[in-house]
């Protein structure tokens, strides 16, 4: 499960941040509303920490743009406010949840599971091909297709933004913890996998190689 924090309170945000990963979220930290967007360009989320008032902007503004592209990332707004007329507008914008600051980290991280729980499922679905993430698992034809580990997230990555043509500095910022210590090839080796034990095998095309520019989600497509 990967979370995005998008808070300006730099001590919150790095308390955050390293409580969450000991409950075992993989999470990212942007300080304002720039930084949080170029984030949700880049990787897909379960869930989004959001607070309300960021140094270039309003944080409740964001919540539509997060449920246009990924609807069933569940989003938490964290607010100073604590009047029970902001709590309506953000919830009413769009929020799956209003927490007031200041919180007990605890009951944050239950109610991070509560949504989480109880959240809608980020599952694919095109034509005869289901992409599930939350269990790494493919269908095709009510078939299970053995894709793990990089390779189906990479493919689980391209999915998400069908159509659209993806770089390899993309696929490693978006994916891989620490970008900057491996190659790029990395990339070529997980879209191989991918032909070699999917496409190949069940005589698709999932992933076409666009040149100089990165790579795109097709499916369907006839090989």
């Amino acid at each position: 499960m990967r979370i995005l924090i998008i808070e300006d309170e730099v001590t919150l945000s790095k308390t955050l941040s390293e409580g969450l990963k000991e409950f075992g979220y993989q999470n990212d930290v942007a300080e304002n509303l720039n930084d949080g967007r170029y984030y949700l360009d880049i990787r897909n989320y379960d869930l989004v920490l959001l607070d309300w008032m960021l140094p270039d902007g309003n944080g409740v503004d964001l919540i539509a743009e997060i449920k246009a592209k990924t609807p069933k990332t569940s989003i938490i707004i964290l607010s100073a406010r604590d009047d029970k007329e902001s709590e309506i507008e953000a919830l009413r914008a769009g929020a799956d949840d209003y927490i007031k600051k200041p919180f007990d980290f605890e009951i944050l991280v239950v109610r991070i599971e509560a949504k989480l729980r109880f959240g809608g499922s980020n599952i694919i679905e095109i034509d005869n091909l289901i992409i599930n993430p939350e269990e790494e698992k493919i269908l095709y034809n009510k078939e299970e297709v053995e894709l793990k580990g990089k390779p189906f997230e990479v493919l689980t990555h391209l999915a998400m933004h069908k159509d659209q043509i993806v770089s390899k500095e993309q696929l490693l910022d978006a994916i891989w913890e620490e970008p900057e210590l491996v190659t790029p090839n990395v990339i070529e080796v997980a879209i191989n996998q991918i032909r070699q034990k999917m496409d190949k095998p069940l005589n698709i095309t999932t992933i076409e190689t666009v040149r100089r520019r990165g790579y795109r989600f097709c499916f369907p497509k006839k090989a």
